[in-house]
C-alpha cells in the first residue's frame, strides 16, 4: 500500500510539474502563435479564402447616405443677402464595390481596378430621387471665379454664352438629375469645341464619374513577405505621388487603400489611407477604445488639423492657396473649379464659415468622421466617412448672372459612406479572433494553476507516505524488542530450571 500511495505521489508530481511547465510555456508561446495566425490570415494571399474573399469581395453592405443643401432664398442671395438653407435628404444608395484586373507581381505587391456602382435604396431614404432641390449652379458661378482675372471682352462673352443656352446662377432640378447627370446644351457644346474641358457626354452631375467607374490602378503590397506593409499602397496608377499640390509632403501617397490596415495597431498607430476622390492622402487618429458586439476596437478620428489651412498648420500650406480653417481647396484636381471640401456644416471650420450661412449646426454625432478598426487585424469594423462639397462664389464685372453675390463658400451637398460588420461575418469574427485567443490565454493560467495544485498533493501523498513509513518501523521495532524480552526472559527461567 505504501509502495503504490508513493508511486502515486511520483507519478502527479511528474505529471503536475509538466502541465506547470506548459502553462508557462504558453502564456509566452501562446501570444506569438496568435500573432502568426493573424499574419496568415490578414495577407493578401488566394489560398487564404477568408482574408482574400473579404478583401476581393468586400462582404459589408457599403451605402452612401446624401445630403442636398436646398437653397431658400436665390434671389436675395443675388442682391448681396446671407445664403439661406435647409438640408434636405438622406438620399440613400447602395454601394457595390467589386476588384477586377487582381494581378499579383514577383515582388509581393498586386495590382487592381475597383469598380463602384450605386442603387437608390427608397426604404432608407427621406423622399426618393424625383424631389427637388435648388443648389448654385457650378457651370456658372464656378466658371464665373475661374474667368476672374480674364479680360472684360472675354467675360462679357462668357455672360452671353450662358444666356444663349440659358443658364442661370441657380439650378433647380431633381435629386437624380443633380447626382447622376442632366441634359445640358452648354456642356454639349464645351465638349465639342473644347474636349475634356468638362467631364461628360453632353450630361453633367456631381456624382456622374462615380457610377460604374473605377477609382484607379492600385499596387499594393500583399504583406507575404512583410505583414507590416500588407494593403499599403506601392503605386497609383503607376504613380509614387501626384502633381496637384505645391509641396512634396503634400503630394506623397500614403497609406493603404482605405478598407484595411497593417495589423497589430497601438494607441499610437494612425490610420493614413490615400483617397483619389481627395486626390490626397490623409490620417485619422486615435481617439478612443470599444467594442462592437464583444469585439475590441480602436476608433480613430479626423483631427482637427485635416483640413487646416496653410497659416493654422504649417505642413498644409502645399495645399494652399488657402482660405479659412475647416475647408480644403480641391479646384487643382477639379479642373480648376473653385471647389472646397470640408466636414459637414464646416464642423471643426473656422466658426467665420457659418457665419457666412444660414442654416447650418455641426455637431460631432452627426458630422464627424470615424473609422472603428480591429487594432489586431487592421479590419474596419464600422465606418462612417462624412464629407461636404462647397463652391466658392462671388460677384465678377462682366457676368452678370452673379450678380451682386457676396464672396462665400456655399455649401451644396454632404455625403456619408458607412458600413458595418454584421450577421454571421461578424460571428465568425468574434469566434476566431476574440473567443479561441481567450480560450487559449485562459487554458494557459488553468494549466499553470492545475499542475501546481496536483504537485501540492503530490508532496501531500509523499509526506503521508514518509508518515506511514514512519509508523512501520516504530511498529516493528517494538515488536523486536517484545520479541527479544521473550526471548530473554525464556533463557533465564531455562537457567533457573537447570539450576534447580
Amino acid at each position: 500500500m505504501t509502495i503504490s500511495r508513493t508511486r502515486i505521489s511520483i507519478a502527479l508530481g511528474v505529471v503536475g510539474a509538466t502541465t506547470a511547465l506548459l502553462g508557462t510555456v504558453l502564456v509566452f508561446v501562446g501570444p506569438i502563435i496568435v500573432d502568426q495566425q493573424i499574419a496568415k490570415n490578414v495577407r493578401i494571399d488566394p489560398s487564404s479564402s477568408m482574408s482574400y474573399t473579404m478583401w476581393k469581395d468586400i462582404p459589408v453592405p457599403f451605402f452612401m447616405s446624401v445630403y442636398f443643401f436646398n437653397v431658400l432664398n436665390p434671389d436675395e442671395v443675388l442682391l448681396g443677402e446671407k445664403p439661406m438653407v435647409e438640408q434636405r435628404g438622406p438620399y440613400v444608395y447602395r454601394e457595390f464595390r467589386q476588384k477586377s484586373n487582381i494581378t499579383f507581381h514577383a515582388n509581393s505587391t498586386v495590382s487592381y481596378r475597383e469598380y463602384r456602382q450605386y442603387h437608390f435604396f427608397q426604404n432608407m431614404s427621406v423622399g426618393n430621387e424625383s424631389d427637388i432641390v435648388t443648389i448654385p449652379n457650378m457651370l456658372v458661378l464656378g466658371a464665373a471665379v475661374m474667368m476672374e482675372n480674364q479680360p472684360y471682352g472675354l467675360r462679357l462673352l462668357i455672360s452671353a454664352t450662358f444666356k444663349a443656352f440659358n443658364e442661370g446662377p441657380f439650378l433647380t432640378k431633381t435629386v437624380g438629375e443633380l447626382m447622376w447627370g442632366y441634359e445640358s446644351k452648354l456642356v454639349e457644346f464645351l465638349n465639342k469645341f473644347f474636349p475634356g474641358m468638362i467631364p461628360g457626354d453632353g450630361k453633367f452631375g456631381l456624382f456622374s464619374e462615380f457610377n460604374n467607374s473605377n477609382t484607379g490602378l492600385f499596387t499594393v503590397f500583399t504583406g507575404m513577405d512583410d505583414i507590416r506593409k500588407v494593403h499599403k499602397i506601392d503605386t497609383w496608377n503607376y504613380l509614387k505621388e501626384v502633381n496637384y499640390w505645391n509641396s512634396e509632403q503634400c503630394n506623397m501617397i500614403n497609406g493603404t487603400a482605405g478598407q484595411m490596415w497593417p495589423p497589430f495597431m497601438t494607441k499610437e498607430s494612425t490610420l493614413p489611407f490615400y483617397s483619389p476622390d481627395a486626390c490626397r492622402s490623409m490620417a485619422l487618429v486615435y481617439q478612443q477604445p470599444g467594442k462592437i458586439a464583444g469585439v475590441p476596437v480602436f476608433r480613430y478620428v479626423a483631427p482637427t488639423t485635416l483640413f487646416a489651412n496653410g497659416t493654422d498648420y504649417p505642413p498644409n500650406e502645399g495645399f494652399c492657396p488657402c482660405r479659412q480653417s475647416g475647408i480644403m481647396n480641391v479646384s487643382s484636381c477639379r479642373h480648376n473649379s473653385p471647389v472646397f471640401m470640408s466636414h459637414p456644416h464646416f464642423y471643426n471650420g473656422d466658426p467665420v464659415l457659418r457665419e457666412f450661412v444660414h442654416g447650418l449646426s455641426p455637431n460631432e454625432e452627426e458630422h464627424g468622421l470615424f473609422i472603428d478598426i480591429h487594432p489586431e487585424t487592421g479590419v474596419p469594423m464600422n465606418v462612417s466617412i462624412r464629407l461636404q462639397l462647397n463652391l466658392f462664389v462671388k460677384s465678377v464685372p462682366g457676368i452678370t448672372e452673379t450678380g451682386k453675390i457676396a464672396p462665400v463658400v456655399f455649401p451644396m451637398m454632404w455625403f456619408a459612406e458607412s458600413g458595418y460588420i454584421d450577421g454571421p461575418i461578424l460571428s465568425t469574427f468574434y469566434t476566431n479572433l476574440v473567443v479561441m485567443p481567450a480560450i487559449m490565454e485562459y487554458s494557459t493560467y488553468i494549466f499553470i494553476v492545475l499542475g501546481v495544485l496536483m504537485v501540492i498533493v503530490a508532496i501531500g501523498l509523499a509526506l503521508c507516505s514518509k508518515d506511514s513509513n514512519s509508523s512501520v518501523n516504530r511498529s516493528s521495532l517494538k515488536e523486536k524488542r517484545s520479541e527479544k524480552f521473550i526471548e530473554n526472559n525464556d533463557s533465564s527461567k531455562v537457567i533457573h530450571e537447570a539450576r534447580l
